[in-house]
């Protein structure tokens, strides 16, 4: 930038006005050649960055693809060994136990994919089971402990000089939950397996998440425990007045094999202690519901209400209603309703992994798909859970 004071200097003749104007002019035209060139480095600049930001788009686009298809191998090998039985892509995997394993195949069959448990799994959260409001836990062994204090701790006054006595201690019940296993034997014709626009893996989980569920519905209401789950109903019932851990207690009906009034539903809402009752439900099925709907207060008005809104759940009482079909009718002396925290009264222990056989001989020219998976249920807490029993008393 030339100094306008040496321009000055060299025009002595000039006036001050006009040496001032010159100086000015001078500035001003250095300015602007300052200013194109500050402008030319950050146009030169922004292309750069413009370059530069492609090129990490280039080379990010292979790493995005193969996260993204990092399932691609499982799945491509388990539909190659469902289709054709061609188990070599499944054994050169060298994958994490959870989701599959190459030492299942010393069992003769193997762990199905991620994305087919996750959809079997899925569907029997959504089913109206007992599942769906129960407690679940994923353990890695052959049972499952539950530690339940189910006894008041002892406490007492007393003034700051006085002795303190020694208080009653908890008592502390261990329940144990063994695991059983599930099956299901969903079977295709080899034609059918050979058609590559069939989507096996789809076809697979939806018929074992279908025989899975009804099998699983049945057992945790009413299963003896033998290997199978043990259902509520299966353990011992006892008047409320009279109950005691180890059973549910029940309210009657005050009618042999029905119910004419709504009283003593009330009365089963408030045999539940106050502390299981924020989370309560009812459980029936759909014949009894289609009675206790037509039930009336004192005042005439229906103790059921529709839910308000799709997919939201019928109330009776104000409280969650379940449909569950594998509970009994109403009959005498049935167990038709129970209303509890299943959350806290009933717990379902499985296993997360899902395992498949398949077998092409045994029913041929079918292929037999031999699924497997343990689970085991059984009640946790029998102050969470209250029955009403459809008899006089």
């Amino acid at each position: 930038m030339s100094n306008p004071e040496t321009k000055s200097r060299a025009g002595d003749d000039l006036s001050p006005a006009q040496a001032l104007t010159a100086a000015m002019t001078g500035f001003m035209s250095d300015f602007k050649a300052f200013s194109h060139d500050v402008k030319a480095q950050l146009q030169e600049q922004d292309t750069r960055m413009t370059k530069l930001d492609r090129k990490t788009m280039m080379t990010a686009r292979p790493a995005l693809a193969q996260a993204a298809s990092e399932e691609a191998p499982h799945q491509k090998a388990f539909a190659a060994y469902l289709r054709s039985g061609d188990d070599d892509g499944l054994r050169g995997l060298a994958i994490e136990g959870k989701a599959m394993s190459t030492a299942v195949a010393a069992d003769g069959g193997y762990l199905v994919d991620p994305q087919t448990a996750a959809t079997i799994q899925g569907t029997l959260s959504s089913t109206a089971s007992i599942r769906s409001i129960a407690s679940v836990v994923n353990v890695d062994a052959t049972s499952f402990d539950v530690l339940v204090d189910h006894s008041e701790m002892g406490a007492g006054w007393a003034s700051e000089t006085a002795a303190r006595t020694e208080t009653d201690t908890p008592q502390i019940e261990r329940i144990s939950i063994p695991l059983h296993e599930l099956s299901a034997l969903p079977k295709a014709s080899q034609r059918l397996l050979d058609d590559s626009a069939f989507d096996i893996e789809g076809w697979l989980a939806g018929r074992i998440a279908d025989k899975f569920a009804r099998s699983e519905a049945a057992a945790f209401v009413s299963g003896d425990g033998i290997d199978k789950p043990k259902g509520f109903l299966s353990y011992p019932t006892i008047g409320n007045d009279s109950w005691s851990w180890g059973s549910l207690g029940y309210v009657p009906s005050e009618t042999t094999g029905g119910i004419t009034r709504a009283d003593p539903i009330i009365d089963l809402v408030y045999a539940l202690g106050a502390n299981y009752r924020a989370n309560a439900k009812f459980v029936m099925n759909s014949k009894t519901a289609g009675h206790v709907r037509k039930l009336k207060d004192n005042d005439g008005r229906f103790v059921w209400a529709d839910g308000l809104a799709l997919g939201e759940p019928a109330r009776l009482l104000g409280y969650p209603v379940l449909i569950a079909e594998d509970m009994p009718d109403i009959d005498d002396a049935a167990m038709a309703i129970a209303f509890g925290d299943f959350a806290a009264g009933y717990t379902v222990a499985e296993r997360p992994d899902l395992r498949v056989l398949r077998d092409p001989f045994s029913a041929k020219p079918h292929v037999l798909f031999y699924a497997t998976k343990r689970v085991g249920g059984a009640v946790s807490d029998f102050a969470a859970i209250k029955l009403m029993k459809f008899a006089v008393s």
